[in-house]
C-alpha cells in the first residue's frame, strides 16, 4: 500500500477519488510540530539550535498517522502544499514519523508537488515525485525562528510594562505601525482649501459642455492658485466678460491593458473592493475552491493554488483560454501573440503560477447550482480576471480642446475621452474613474457661446485610513509578511484589540497606539 499524506481531509478526499484503492490519503490537519512556548526553543548561542514539540491539538493526528504508516505501507507520498509552509509540514511528518519507529530505510519517501487539484495534475505529481526540499524548509525555519525570538523577546515586555497589552510580533507590529503613523498623518493634517473655475459653453450645434479655467493672462493656473473666493469670484467676472472660440483641437488613442492575473495579495484586495470580502474569508473561500467542490456528483478543484506570488500561467493553460476569448466573444478580442506577465514582488518566493481556474470552459454561470453565493463569487471574479488577462488591450479616444477669449487673456480647457473598443473591458469591465464624458464635436474656430461661469470650492483631504485591500497593498510593498500572512496578519491585531474595523477602514485602539509608541521609542 502507498500512503499518501495531505493537510486537510477535503483535500484528501479529493485526491483519493482520482487515485483509487491502491493509495490510503490521510490528513495531518496542518501542522504537527512547533517550538515549545517557552525560553530556548531558539538558541542563538547555539547556531540558533531549535527544539519542537507536538502541537497539543495534533496528537490524536500524529498517532492516526503513526498507525496507518504501520501497516504494511511500502511508499510514503507527501503531498503538502507546495510553498515554504507545506515543504516544512513535510519534513516535520518526516522527522516524527522516524521518531516513532513508524517507518524504516526501506520505505520510500516521495515528496509530490501539484498546483492545482486535478485529475491530470494529480496523476502527473505521482509519476514524477522528488525529494523534500531542505532548501524550502531551511527558509520556513529561518522565518518561524525569527518569528519566535521576536515575539517571545517582547510579548513578555509588553506583558510587564504596559498590563493589558497582548503580543508582539516581527510583522505584525509593524503592521500596526502602519496604521497608527496614518492615523497620526491624518490628525497633523491641516486642510487647504483651493478653487476651480468651471465655464459652461456650447458648441455651433447648441449641445452644451464644461471647459475649466487654465490660463490667464499669460500665466499657467497650477492646482492651488487660485485659494479663496474672492481670487475666484474675480477671475470669474473677467471670463463672463469674454467670448470664446476654438483656438485647438488634440485627438489621441489611449490604451488601457489589461491587470495580470491574481496572485494572493492582489485577489485579497480586489476582493475587498469588489465584493467586500476580508482577507480571512477570502482565503476560506478561495481553499475550498483549491481542494475541491461537489460539481453534480464529482468532487472538482476549481482554482489554483491560492497562496501565490507568481503572475505567470502555464502555456497549455494560455492556450486554453486564448481559444475561450476566441470562440466567446471573437478573434477580434485576441492579441496576436499571448501576454507575458513578470512579477515585481519584494521577496518573491518560488515561481508558482498565479491564481486561475483549473478548467477555464468552466464558466461561473455552470456553477449556479453548486456554489454558495460567496463561492460562486469568488470563482467569477478569478475567472474574469484570468481571461481578461489575455485579453486585447481597450482603446479610448481622448480630445483636448483649448478655447481662448479674442484678446487671448483667458484660455479654458475640455477634456473628454469615449470607449473606441472596449477590449479587456468586455469581460472585466471598468472603473468608473476611467469613464471621462464625451465632448460635443468641436473644431478649430468654432464660437462657443458662454452659458455661465461656477467658481467650485474645494478642500484638500487627508490621506484615507486603511482598507484590508490598501494595508495589504502597502504591506506588500515594502516587503513585509508573505501571500499566505497577510489575512492572519491583519486578523490578529483586531483579536488583540490593537485596531478596529470600522466603515471597512482601521481605527487604532489607545491599546494599539500606546503598544506602537513603546516599540517605537524603545526597539
Amino acid at each position: 500500500m502507498s500512503l499518501i499524506i495531505v493537510e486537510s481531509p477535503s483535500k484528501a478526499k479529493t485526491i483519493g477519488k482520482y487515485l483509487g484503492s491502491k493509495y490510503k490519503v490521510v490528513a495531518s490537519f496542518g501542522h504537527i510540530r512547533d517550538f515549545p512556548a517557552k525560553s530556548g526553543s531558539v538558541d542563538p548561542d547555539k547556531d540558533f539550535a531549535m527544539t519542537y514539540e507536538i502541537i497539543a491539538k495534533s496528537e490524536k493526528y500524529v498517532s492516526k498517522l503513526v498507525q496507518v504508516a504501520n501497516k504494511e505501507t511500502k511508499e510514503i507520498y507527501l503531498a503538502t502544499d507546495p510553498d515554504r509552509e507545506g515543504e516544512a509540514i513535510a519534513w516535520h511528518i518526516v522527522e516524527v514519523l522516524k521518531e516513532k519507529n513508524a517507518i524504516n530505510n526501506n520505505i520510500v519517501i516521495n515528496r509530490m508537488v501539484f498546483n492545482e487539484i486535478t485529475k491530470n495534475a494529480i496523476l502527473a505529481s505521482v509519476k514524477n515525485p522528488r525529494n523534500i526540499n531542505m532548501d524550502l524548509v531551511y527558509a520556513q525555519q529561518a522565518r518561524r525562528a525569527l518569528d519566535y525570538l521576536v515575539g517571545f523577546t517582547l510579548s513578555p515586555l509588553l506583558w510587564r510594562k504596559l498590563p493589558g497589552s497582548k503580543s508582539a510580533g516581527r510583522v505584525q507590529s509593524v503592521a500596526l505601525r502602519l496604521i497608527c503613523d496614518r492615523e497620526s498623518e491624518i490628525e497633523k493634517f491641516i486642510t487647504q482649501e483651493y478653487w476651480d473655475i468651471e465655464a459652461k459653453l456650447q458648441n455651433v450645434e447648441g449641445e452644451e459642455f464644461s471647459a475649466y479655467l487654465k490660463c490667464y493672462s499669460g500665466n499657467k493656473l497650477e492646482k492651488f492658485d487660485i485659494k479663496n473666493e474672492e481670487d475666484a469670484n474675480r477671475l470669474s467676472a473677467e471670463i463672463r466678460q469674454r467670448s470664446y472660440s476654438v483656438s485647438s483641437v488634440e485627438k489621441k488613442h489611449t490604451k488601457r491593458n489589461p491587470y495580470p492575473p491574481f496572485i494572493t495579495s492582489s485577489l485579497q484586495q480586489e476582493a475587498s473592493t469588489k465584493l467586500g470580502f476580508s482577507a480571512k474569508s477570502t482565503m476560506l473561500i478561495a481553499q475550498k475552491l483549491y481542494e475541491g467542490v461537489d460539481i453534480g456528483g464529482e468532487i472538482i478543484g476549481l482554482i489554483t493554488y491560492m497562496r501565490t506570488d507568481g503572475v505567470y500561467i502555464s502555456d497549455e493553460a494560455v492556450e486554453h483560454i486564448r481559444s475561450v476569448i476566441s470562440s466567446m466573444f471573437g478573434k477580434e478580442y485576441l492579441p496576436e501573440s499571448p501576454r507575458k506577465y513578470v512579477k515585481k514582488i519584494k521577496n518573491a518566493q518560488e515561481a508558482h503560477e498565479a491564481i486561475r481556474p483549473t478548467n477555464i470552459t468552466i464558466t461561473p454561470d455552470s456553477l449556479v447550482s453548486y456554489l454558495t453565493q460567496e463561492q460562486l463569487k469568488l470563482y467569477d471574479l478569478i475567472w474574469k480576471r484570468t481571461v481578461a488577462s489575455q485579453m486585447n488591450s481597450a482603446v479610448l479616444d481622448q480630445v483636448i480642446v483649448e478655447l481662448s477669449s479674442l484678446d487671448g487673456i483667458v484660455i479654458l480647457r475640455a477634456v473628454g475621452s469615449s470607449l473606441s473598443f472596449d477590449g479587456f473591458y468586455k469581460v472585466y469591465g471598468h472603473d468608473d474613474d476611467s469613464k471621462n464624458s464625451m465632448l460635443p464635436l468641436l473644431n478649430e474656430n468654432d464660437h462657443c457661446p458662454l452659458n455661465d461661469v461656477i467658481p467650485n470650492q474645494h478642500f484638500t483631504s487627508p490621506p484615507a485610513r486603511y482598507s484590508e485591500a490598501s494595508l495589504v497593498k502597502k504591506m506588500e510593498e515594502i516587503g513585509i509578511g508573505r501571500p499566505s500572512t497577510y489575512a492572519s496578519i491583519i486578523s490578529v491585531l483586531q483579536d488583540r484589540q490593537y485596531v478596529v474595523l470600522n466603515q471597512k477602514r482601521f481605527f487604532p485602539t489607545e491599546r494599539g497606539r500606546v503598544v506602537n509608541i513603546f516599540l517605537v521609542n524603545f526597539f
